[in-house]
């Protein structure tokens, strides 16, 4: 393994490896306003979401590594104390890269990048129309990590106004993850599209306990086909099938004929086994896996 303290090599190094692994990271599309009115668009990576009542965002314009300053959208919210953060979708993230050229200030980026200004309800920066959410931002703090190129600048910012488009809306109102199409930040040039087969679900243990990997069989927990993450999937369950259920799987003549060939053959019925019910976890169904892995103690 790879080891190193951050001071034992050069920062823009630390940096790149940071940011490759510390990822996908959320776009922070932030739109603020100088005090003497002019606008700026800027994409930050550091970025997430800390509380929702009141609902906090905080993004982090860094110190330049290279000479040490720092960017106009830091100095616009030292003098305004507001911010429009607008959420970056596939669509937009050309346009949104574009934007993050190191104009000149009082440059216009929206004007660069060809987005369309919107007019905000609770504060001056303007929100970008092509973006699927646009969050109006009040700052409540901001904090500086350090005074070195690569220091971060905490921008604490309280939502004041939310805008969603309705047509990343499902029937009941609720935000499409493949409509909205949202992009994350990796390393390097690299980004990556949450959308389509990027995104799948993982339940929740937030109702009920799972009975852990730990009171799994040992045969199982040490299974060469099994992954850690199909464990997780079995560990995740609040019981083990009944005799009963598992019965039900002699009715399965491929599974009984499986047994029958193998009999003779019990590591590599095992294996077999295991096969089959990694198949039917990699598919979401944990019942029938369980099932499968519990036949031949019945």
């Amino acid at each position: 393994m790879l080891s190193f303290e951050p001071n034992q090599i050069p920062t823009r190094e630390f940096h790149a490896y940071m940011l490759a692994s510390i990822a996908p990271r959320p776009i922070c599309f932030a739109s603020t306003m100088s005090k003497e009115g002019k606008p700026n668009l800027s994409p930050f990576s550091f970025f997430n979401a800390f509380g929702s009542n009141p609902p906090i965002l905080i993004f982090s314009p860094a110190r330049r590594v290279r000479d040490n300053t720092i960017k106009h959208t830091l100095i616009n919210v030292y003098d305004t104390m507001e911010v429009c953060i607008n959420m970056v979708s596939y669509d937009m993230v050309q346009q949104m890269s574009l934007a993050s050229c190191e104009y000149e200030a009082g440059v216009d980026e929206f004007i660069k990048a060809g987005f369309t200004k919107e007019k905000s309800v609770k504060i001056k920066p303007f929100r970008v129309m092509e973006s699927p959410v646009q969050l109006e931002c009040i700052v409540k703090q901001v904090i500086e990590t350090g005074k070195e190129g690569g220091a971060g600048n905490l921008i604490i910012c309280e939502i004041v106004m939310m805008h969603i488009k309705e047509s990343i809306l499902t029937a009941d109102r609720k935000i499409d993850q493949n409509k909205i199409d949202l992009v994350g930040r990796l390393g390097v040039d690299s980004y990556v599209r949450a959308s389509g087969n990027a995104v799948f679900e993982v339940e929740k243990p937030n109702r009920n306990k799972g009975i852990g990997i730990d009171a799994l069989p040992e045969n199982i927990r040490h299974s060469h086909i099994l992954s850690g993450n199909n464990l997780g999937q079995l560990g995740n369950v609040e019981k083990l099938p009944s005799p009963e259920e598992i019965e039900e799987v002699h009715n399965n003549s491929e599974i009984r004929n499986l047994i029958f060939r193998l009999e003779a053959d019990p590591e590599n019925l095992e294996i077999q086994l295991h096969t089959k019910a990694k198949q039917l976890l990699d598919s979401g169904n944990v019942a029938e896996a369980w099932k499968i892995l519990l036949v031949r103690n019945t």
